[in-house]
């Protein structure tokens, strides 16, 4: 009996010969179909494109067969390709939406496929919802057999993305960039972007290589550790990683320290607000840093927290409401006024652009941050631990009669998207206000901590805390 496909945050994945199967890819590309069929104008047909992993080719080839077999029209990528080349095709091209073969950070031996609507970003939990509902009922639409032609998506999207940034600027600037694509789809484009302009770049992990040597494509620590080798060694200003799609972005100070998609995020936002005067509310998930907050009350700007998951940015920016940008915990930053969507290539080039603006190297515009709107640290721990564990933990971080949590007393709580804890720590003087997020993944036997804290000693501290908590009653019994 076949597995239950379940999409997550963004899109469907599976472990490859396990549910990842031909015969599971081909039920989603024909419940994609029937969704598309009865929902769009399939006339406008669909863009395929896949990232670098195991067999990613020969599914987009399977998926694409299955739609055309429905009678809608596919262009399918003629190489792996960035998912933000595909969200951008999409909406230039004006076509019913696009698909995307990726698994995204997870390890090497998993696989997924995206969905992408037609405004060019990811679909919306309602459309999941339906995409879910016609693979339960074993929808397999057959029309009159359409082409499936392959096309280049990656040179529109480089050159819109080089419009989009001033690459005069960044030439000029003289700073020195490391590129680590971590074998993801990414390979080639920001720095062949960067080099066209005589920028001194550093490329590593650009080679194909399936098996992800060492690593899950993700751009956090420790994955980051080559990047920021590479980046003393070499004597870089930064160092800007992408995941294994390049939808998101991690980042390398010049001493080597990581900087994290939140300091990412922040970077961005105050240079967005300080020289690009552009209008619109920023948006920001559940688990992202407070210093957002902050940064957005100094500039009288509108903030909106939402769920985890770049398809909420999306929701709110399809509301109507101006988006200046939107973005969440794991990488994922988009700016609506280029696309709903994150963008991991889009932003290297932009925090290269902050650099050129402020004429400072990656690692002290973030020290500028953390002296203007206090001292911000996060960290993240992922428990592989059966369902009733992490769901039991979660029922009791949620009870009313959890009055501390290790040293601290509970101020309040949050229930959002997951359970959020507000602690009574120490700030020092006007650092972040305490939190640990424990979140259940919906998909798999998985759950997240996530800490925020004014000092790394404090987020160690709790999150360690908050380990101890998940285990206790499990080992109680």
């Amino acid at each position: 009996m076949s597995k239950e496909i379940k999409f997550g945050t963004d899109g469907w994945r599976g472990v490859i010969a396990d549910d990842y199967t031909f015969e599971n890819v081909r039920r989603v590309g024909a419940a994609i179909a029937s969704y598309v069929l009865k929902n769009e104008d399939a006339r406008k047909g669909l863009l395929v494109g896949y990232d670098t992993r195991f067999g990613s080719p020969n599914f987009a080839r399977a998926i694409s067969e299955v739609l055309a077999a429905a009678g809608i029209p596919v262009r399918l990528s003629n190489g792996n390709v960035p998912t933000p080349a595909i969200s951008y095709c999409v909406k230039k091209w004006d076509t019913a939406g696009g698909v995307v073969i990726t698994s995204s950070h997870n390890p090497f031996t998993w696989n997924g496929v995206k969905f992408k609507e037609k405004f060019g970003g990811s679909a919306r939990p309602e459309i999941i919802k339906q995409i879910e509902a016609e693979v339960r009922a074993g929808a397999m639409p057959k029309g009159i057999q359409a082409k499936v032609e392959e096309v280049d998506f990656k040179q529109p999207y480089i050159e819109a993305i080089s419009k989009f940034v001033d690459l005069d600027a960044i030439a000029k600037a003289g700073f020195k960039i490391g590129v680590d694509c971590m074998y993801g789809a990414g390979r080639g484009v920001v720095a062949g972007i960067l080099r066209s302009r005589g920028v001194d770049v550093v490329e590593i992990r650009n080679e194909l290589n399936p098996l992800f040597p060492g690593i899950n494509p993700e751009p956090i620590e420790p994955h980051v550790r080559a990047c920021q080798e590479m980046v003393v060694r070499e004597g870089c200003h930064a160092g800007f990683c992408t995941d294994g799609d390049a939808d998101r972005i991690g980042a390398v100070a010049e001493d080597g320290t990581f900087v994290d998609a939140h300091k990412c995020f922040a970077v961005l936002l105050m240079w967005l607000l300080k020289y690009k005067k552009w209008p619109g509310a920023i948006t920001r998930a559940f688990n992202t840093t407070g210093m957002l907050d902050r940064i957005a009350k100094k500039y009288g700007r509108e903030l909106i927290e939402h769920g985890i998951g770049f398809k909420y940015v999306c929701d709110v920016v399809l509301s109507g409401k101006e988006v200046l940008v939107g973005g969440e915990e794991s990488g994922g930053i988009g700016i609506p006024r280029h696309l709903p969507e994150r963008d991991g290539m889009l932003n290297s080039l932009l925090l290269a652009n902050v650099m050129a603006d402020e004429k400072k190297p990656l690692g002290q515009i973030v020290a500028d941050l953390q002296r203007e709107f206090g001292p911000h640290y996060y960290g993240r721990r992922d428990l592989h631990i059966p369902d009733d564990v992490k769901y039991g933990a979660i029922r009791r971080a949620n009870s009313p009669e959890l009055k501390k949590f290790g040293r601290y007393n509970i101020a309040r709580r949050a229930d959002l998207d997951g359970v959020k804890l507000f602690l009574d720590a120490p700030t020092q003087g006007q650092g972040a206000e305490t939190w640990i997020l424990l979140r259940a993944s919906g998909t798999e036997p998985l759950m997240r901590l996530y800490c925020e804290a004014s000092s790394p000693e404090l987020v160690k501290e709790i999150l360690a805390n908050a380990e101890a908590f998940v285990f206790e009653k499990a080992t109680a019994a």
